[in-house]
């Protein structure tokens, strides 16, 4: 079963201890794992396997202390497109889908249609990457850079058990 963008599985209280014990810690083994779901080996794997399939386990991935093994600026870009035709969002998505250090990108909605998250190895790298963009005229109007000088909080850890809670709650009323 796959959920398609927009729906919902229900999940119950298992579920949601398998998910939030995953994303701690995505080589659990699975006996830990059916400890903490509060089931037997066999049950939880089978329920693991079912999140995946459906979509919601999307991947397993290692977080990299990148700063330990190469210099980096992380930057955060505003970028504003000067026209608004879809063709003009589906050809600025595709090329900054394919640029490895543009690690991040949200469309939104408002004043800007886009943020980014770029690592390069110094600010001259970023605004070499930058000037590579503007050169392959994609419709950038204007585009504003916010180096980031410090890390405050940069979690991986969903709160999945709160949001559903809340939608259950929102569902209820």
């Amino acid at each position: 079963m796959i959920c398609s963008p927009g729906e919902a599985m229900k999940l119950d209280a298992i579920d949601l201890r398998i998910l939030d014990a995953i994303q701690r810690d995505g080589r659990i083994t699975k006996l830990a794992l059916a400890e903490k779901a509060g089931l037997s080996p066999t049950p939880c794997w089978m329920r693991l396997r079912k999140l995946e399939k459906a979509g919601i386990v999307t991947g397993y991935h290692a977080r990299i202390a990148l700063r330990r093994i190469a210099p980096v600026a992380s930057v955060m870009v505003e970028i504003t497109l000067a026209n608004h035709r879809q063709s003009d969002f589906e050809r600025f998505e595709r090329v900054i889908s394919g640029i490895p250090e543009v690690i991040g990108c949200w469309g939104v909605g408002g004043g800007v249609d886009y943020f980014l998250k770029i690592v390069a190895p110094d600010i001259d790298a970023y605004q070499r990457l930058i000037d590579g963009l503007l050169d392959r005229e994609l419709g950038i109007a204007r585009y504003f850079t916010y180096i980031v000088t410090k890390t405050v909080k940069d979690e991986l850890v969903l709160p999945v058990v709160a949001l559903v809670q809340a939608g259950e709650t929102q569902s209820d009323s």
